[in-house]
């Protein structure tokens, strides 16, 4: 693993504690309920940063697209 796909870990799984912790903040003016909509968006992005970190995003060309 190289130094870049390391930080690339790392700042996915900083977004996703970022938003689960902004998830989780008690809104104190709604009846202590749970939920922030920029928590879900912040889990979200942290997901897709994990998933390119990890190559899923990577693009793997066909037999065919390769002209063989």
């Amino acid at each position: 693993m190289t130094v870049a796909t390391i930080l690339k870990l790392l700042l996915g799984v900083v977004l996703i504690g970022a938003g689960l912790w902004q998830y989780r903040r008690r809104s104190g003016a709604e009846n202590g309920s749970y939920g922030s909509q920029s928590g879900v968006l912040l889990l979200a992005v942290g997901v897709i940063v994990l998933i390119y970190a990890l190559g899923g995003l990577d693009y793997h060309p066909s037999p065919s697209e390769l002209g063989r």
